[in-house]
């Protein structure tokens, strides 16, 4: 069951967000704040993943995609 939230936005951010209700983009405002925090939640997990590739040290010269990729796979086959 959805909840209610009250929440401020500034003037621009209104605009957008009647200008998407007014091509059809979307049928409510509810819709456009959801679809909005689905980005946001997207984001915040490739930030997240971006530190953790950032953490985890850089690989050595000459690395290829190939290695990278076979390298991942191994470490999904060593986890399951």
């Amino acid at each position: 069951m959805p909840s209610k939230l009250s929440i401020s936005v500034t003037d621009t951010q209104l605009q957008d967000i009647e200008d998407a209700l007014a091509t059809g983009e979307y049928a409510s405002a509810s819709e456009v704040v959801r679809d909005a925090m689905r980005t946001w939640r997207i984001n915040r997990k490739l930030g997240q993943l971006w530190d953790e590739g950032l953490a985890s040290g850089f690989m050595k010269p000459g690395t290829t995609m190939a290695d990278i990729k076979a390298e991942a796979r191994r470490r999904k086959t060593a986890g399951k």
